[in-house]
């Protein structure tokens, strides 16, 4: 898999990507609207990118039965799409060789297409 070129060139300068937070509500249930913010904070703060689902406190998500992993994915791309500029890179779902939801490119709509392990966009 090859890099595009502006995240190579990013990557190359040096940028902080942080794994993003779950954020969860006083009952532990998934918090959409803080998640939201909290996606916002990291691209007010000026992060070079944000990697998500990719944190270790975060594998139980991908259990169907639990059934966030695919929403916090869309959910993060949603706010990436609408807020990011077309630099800002994006990471997801990185453990291993299984298919993982791409994060769309920013000004497409979202395909469900598939990449091995990491999906890293802009364009």
């Amino acid at each position: 898999m090859s890099l595009p070129a502006v995240v190579h060139a990013a990557l190359h300068q040096g940028q902080v990507i942080p794994a993003m937070p779950l954020a969860l509500d006083a009952s532990r249930q998934f918090d959409e609207r803080r998640q939201r913010a909290l996606i916002r904070y990291y691209l007010a703060a000026g992060t070079g990118g944000l990697a998500v689902g990719v944190h270790t406190t975060q594998f139980a998500i991908r259990d169907p039965a639990v059934g966030l992993f695919e929403p916090v994915l869309e959910l993060a791309a949603d706010v990436m799409t609408a807020e990011a500029d077309a630099g800002y890179i994006r990471i997801a779902g990185i453990c291993g060789p299984t298919g993982q939801r791409r994060l769309p490119r920013p000004g497409s709509p979202s395909t469900g297409a598939t990449t091995p392990a990491c999906s890293a966009s802009p364009p």
